[in-house]
Order: C-alpha cells, then sequence, then structure tokens
C-alpha cells in the first residue's frame, strides 16, 4: 500500500505532463518552397490529442534570447502537420518544435532533429503545354506562384546547336517564343528557378510542335496571288485604254463644225467673174482661223 501510496503521490507532484509523451518522428517536407512541418500523432484513448508548433530563427537565437515564436494557424489543432511556408520566410537555418495537449495537461516539446533552411527546397520542372497556331510557336506555363521565374529553351528540330533561350518572369497567359517556318518540327523545354535561394530545378520533358496548316495556308495564299494576276492583266489593258483616252480629249479636244457653217456645194465648183469685173474680184484667199468660226457661231 506504501508503494501505491507513493506512485500516486509522485503523479500527483509531476502532473498530466509526465503521462503525455511528446510528439515523435518530426520531420520537413519542402517542395517549390512550401514547408510543411509533420510528425506522427500521439494516441491517448478516449481523447482528442491537440498540437502546437513554434520556431526558432537566426535572429531569436542570437539577438533574442533564444526565444521561441508560437505559429499561430498551428496553434491547438488536431492535424499531424503545420504549413509553416509564411514564417520560413528568410535562407537562414531554423529550429522547430511540437507539444501535444489533452485537457489540461501537456506534453514535453518535440524538437525537429537539426536545423531546416529553405534553401535545400525541392524544385520541380514547370508543367508546359506547348503549342502551335499556326506560324507561331508558343508556351503555356504552369503559375508556381510569384517566386518562381523559368528559363526556355527552344530550337529547330535537327539544330539543336542554335537553341535559343527565353527567361520568363512573370506568367500571365500563353508565351510567344517564334515565328516557325512550314515543315520541320520546333522542341521547346523548360526549367524553374528561384531567385531567392539561387537555385533552378532540372529540365521538363521536351515536346515538340510544328505549323499547323502549312501546305493550306501555302495554297490559299498561291491562288489569291494567281486570281489578283488575272485580274490585273485583264483589267490593266482597259484601264490604259481608257487614260489614253482621258488624255486624249483633256489635251487635243476636237471641235465639233456647226450645221450652219457646213457648204452644201460640191467643192470643186468654181466662182466666176466676168472679165469685165475681173477688177472688183479680189482672188485674195482668207482663212478664217478656227476659234473666229467658233466665236462667231456662239454669237
Amino acid at each position: 500500500s506504501f508503494f501505491f501510496l507513493s506512485f500516486f503521490l509522485l503523479l500527483g507532484i509531476l502532473g498530466e505532463d509526465a503521462l503525455l509523451p511528446a510528439p515523435q518522428n518530426i520531420s520537413i517536407l519542402s517542395t517549390n518552397m512550401k514547408h510543411f512541418l509533420t510528425w506522427s500523432p500521439v494516441i491517448v484513448q478516449g481523447e482528442t490529442v491537440r498540437y502546437s508548433v513554434e520556431f526558432q530563427g537566426e535572429y531569436e537565437r542570437e539577438y533574442a534570447n533564444e526565444s521561441w515564436i508560437p505559429i499561430c494557424e498551428c496553434s491547438l489543432i488536431t492535424a499531424t502537420v503545420c504549413n509553416i511556408t509564411d514564417d520560413i520566410s528568410a535562407t537562414v537555418a531554423y529550429n522547430l518544435r511540437v507539444r501535444a495537449d489533452v485537457g489540461v495537461g501537456r506534453s514535453e516539446w518535440g524538437t525537429l532533429e537539426g536545423f531546416f533552411n529553405r534553401i535545400t527546397t525541392s524544385l520541380t520542372p514547370p508543367l508546359m503545354k506547348v503549342i502551335a497556331d499556326g506560324y507561331h510557336l508558343l508556351v503555356e506555363l504552369e503559375d508556381m506562384g510569384p517566386a518562381f521565374q523559368f528559363c526556355v529553351l527552344y530550337w529547330k528540330k535537327g539544330e539543336e546547336s542554335r537553341m535559343q533561350r527565353k527567361v520568363v518572369k512573370e506568367v500571365s497567359s500563353v508565351v510567344h517564343l517564334d515565328t516557325m517556318e512550314a515543315g520541320p518540327d520546333y522542341c521547346v523545354k523548360a526549367q524553374t528557378y528561384v531567385e531567392a535561394i539561387n537555385r533552378t530545378s532540372s529540365f521538363s520533358q521536351t515536346q515538340c510542335v510544328r505549323a499547323q496548316g502549312g501546305r493550306s495556308v501555302w495554297l490559299i495564299t498561291a491562288l489569291i496571288s494567281s486570281a489578283g494576276f488575272a485580274v490585273a492583266a485583264l483589267t490593266l489593258p482597259f484601264l490604259t485604254w481608257k487614260t489614253s483616252k482621258v488624255f486624249q480629249y483633256s489635251c487635243c479636244p476636237v471641235a465639233v463644225l456647226p450645221e450652219t457653217l457646213k457648204v452644201s456645194e460640191p467643192p470643186t465648183q468654181l466662182i466666176l467673174c466676168g472679165s469685165e469685173e475681173a477688177e472688183q474680184c479680189d482672188l485674195t484667199v482668207h482663212v478664217m482661223p478656227s476659234e473666229e468660226v467658233l466665236r462667231l457661231w456662239i454669237q
């Protein structure tokens, strides 16, 4: 009886904290600059166990008396995972710890083994879709967040030595890469780049496309050109003739003689003058200018 009494007294002195084990197997899952702290659940029959998470950065260790900062989103949660992305805001070493709570009882802190630095995050290539819009080579990239840029390489198949590079800093829509020639395939691959940690991912799988409807577009263009030449060949002679007529009537108009000035008698008829009237007959021919004739006719 003395043994059991001592045992219960010891439990009273230690409280419930001694009965609740600290979380175990604490680790970090970090991919593409998204960081999650995970741990194994603490099992208490008939009770709901809640967890709280705190972090300690370089500043807290060196300038704030090794203090710890609670992560508000992960205070008294029932899940065994905590999104710590927003709190890991610098490329320095962080320490993290987790505590279990049941009612008024609390466990000791379970601490992450070693430190976590976001520079160790795993970077994956972006999801990518290469599009041939007529003769335009386009690429659609996954929006991975504001921290991400993309390095895109593209080339004409068989001409890898002339590979071209394009840096995409903002992904808002499809990106135009090049104007393609009809016939050959054009290939594209991309990798992610994070300036904050100065790291790149591996390249995505290469995707190749070719210009769509190259022959049909060429045929339509040829037909339109042929029709244009045919129309020009038929129209040009008419336009030339019409233009010459316009210039002829503009520069050298034809004056039409009025009916009243036309001579009805044959032009060969001679006007005879008697010898006695020879002195009075003036045989001098006066030619009236056409301008005077026209003026007299108008009057």
